[in-house]
């Protein structure tokens, strides 16, 4: 078992996939069905995602956990700039958010932001769950040894 290798994986397959659900969600909620020409830019747009946002994230789980100034799902919700730009060419118009939402995510504006791993998919909560603990338990171990806590 690899934490870092099992979470990149799982991220790495689930990224596109919550691209293309974002965009239909919200375009079925707005239209009732999703024209063909939007499904063909959520999947191009799904595809750039799962290769630009997972090489960002495999160099950041590479990264020493003592060098690690923010955390994965932070790079995930970068992510909602894939659906977002396809949502905005389809002519789709922003959601209401409420003001929390509005100040911490200002472009999120269709409210896609993952609040946890469960929002991109089940696979990624138990990797991200499981690295999470490794992370801990890595950062840990190693402040005993210097004899911090």
């Amino acid at each position: 078992m690899d934490p870092v290798a099992d979470l990149a994986a799982a991220l790495d397959a689930a990224i596109g996939p919550w691209v293309v659900a974002s965009v239909e969600r919200i375009v079925r909620a707005y239209r009732g069905d999703v024209p063909p020409a939007v499904a063909e830019a959520a999947r191009r747009a799904a595809e750039r995602a799962r290769t630009e946002v997972g090489a960002e994230l495999r160099a950041f789980l590479a990264t020493d956990v003592d060098e690690q100034r923010t955390n994965p799902l932070a790079i995930l919700r970068s992510a909602v700039r894939y659906p977002t730009a396809v949502l905005g060419d389809a002519g789709i118009p922003p959601v209401r958010r409420d003001e929390f939402k509005e100040r911490a995510f200002p472009d999120d504006i269709y409210d896609l932001a993952p609040a946890t791993w469960t929002d991109i998919g089940a696979a990624v909560q138990d990797a991200g769950i499981v690295w999470s603990a490794w992370k801990a338990k890595t950062v840990l171990d190693r402040r005993r040894a210097e004899g911090r806590r």
